[in-house]
């Protein structure tokens, strides 16, 4: 399929971020140009300091846009006002790499969870009603809701809280997610069944996921498509296999360099998935 066949979810021309005055002005964000479409997986790669996370706070409408003009769904993005920001995050959503700093520690996790339903519409919907579509989402992420009921957050493993904040999104049902690092503060294991929730919510719902990484290797093995970030500057995007098979920038070329390899030579082709059955080889 296309882009012509596909729905144009998140695009923007000549996005700029400037911050600070004078000498002291620092540009983060370089004159990017984007096109996300629905359906997509695609991911972002740069180094700290890239820019990348900056760019995903102005996708969310967290950070200001100096210059340059996004669109969402194919119209010029308003969120001037509290309720129009409010509208725009039931069609976008994050999950951020720290799931300690992502939750309000005095909110219960059926406050969490209720906060979503109520987003989508559902404030009057009854309490038995609620609670079922709490259960359904804390199974789809093979958490008990009868165990996480009356808990606080704190509560749980840093695992746990992950799955909490892809049940978020299953309640949600955004179309676009931006994942910012998601699996880089937990083990191996639950890396491996992180990435497959969010891939299997993406395969049921058709969303779009934007995962923000440093991982070359993981960028790969995930994405559609990737675009490479290197001191604000998109410098380079294409295919998973465009980019990573025949680099053109330096900087893709010096990331791919920096992909840790079970044995040399790593043929990326021989090795590559593109379904949702991983190993850990993966995602180690």
């Amino acid at each position: 399929m296309n882009s012509h066949d596909r729905q144009l979810c998140l695009s923007g021309k000549g996005v700029t971020k400037i911050f600070g005055f004078g000498s002291k002005k620092t540009l983060a964000v370089d004159n990017v140009d984007f096109e996300f479409y629905s359906g997509d997986l695609i991911s972002i790669v740069g180094e700290s300091g890239s820019g990348k996370t900056t760019l995903i706070k102005m996708l969310l409408g967290l950070t200001s846009v100096t210059e340059g003009e996004i669109s969402f769904m194919g119209k010029k993005r308003d969120i001037g006002s509290r309720r129009k920001k409010k509208e725009y995050w039931k069609g976008i959503q994050a999950i951020f790499q720290d799931p300690y700093s992502s939750y309000n520690i005095f909110s219960k996790i059926d406050s969490v969870l209720l906060d979503c339903i109520n987003m989508r519409g559902g404030r009057l919907l009854p309490r038995k009603t609620k609670i079922e579509m709490m259960r359904e989402a804390c199974s789809f992420v093979n958490l008990k809701y009868d165990e996480m009921t009356n808990k606080y957050p704190f509560e749980l493993s840093g695992g746990q809280m992950q799955r909490l904040m892809i049940a978020r999104i299953f309640l949600l049902k955004p179309k676009i997610l931006l994942a910012d690092e998601p699996t880089s503060m937990i083990d191996a294991c639950s890396r491996a069944t992180i990435l497959d929730m969010l891939l299997k919510l993406r395969d049921e719902t058709g969303m779009m996921i934007i995962f923000i990484t440093h991982d070359m290797g993981l960028a790969y093995y995930l994405s559609d498509t990737v675009y490479i970030m290197e001191k604000g500057k998109i410098v380079e995007f294409g295919s998973a296999d465009e980019v990573v098979l025949n680099p053109k920038a330096d900087y893709t070329k010096q990331l791919l360099n920096d992909v840790p390899k079970i044995h040399d030579p790593w043929e990326f082709s021989k090795n590559r998935r593109k379904d949702a059955q991983w190993t850990e080889q993966f995602v180690v």
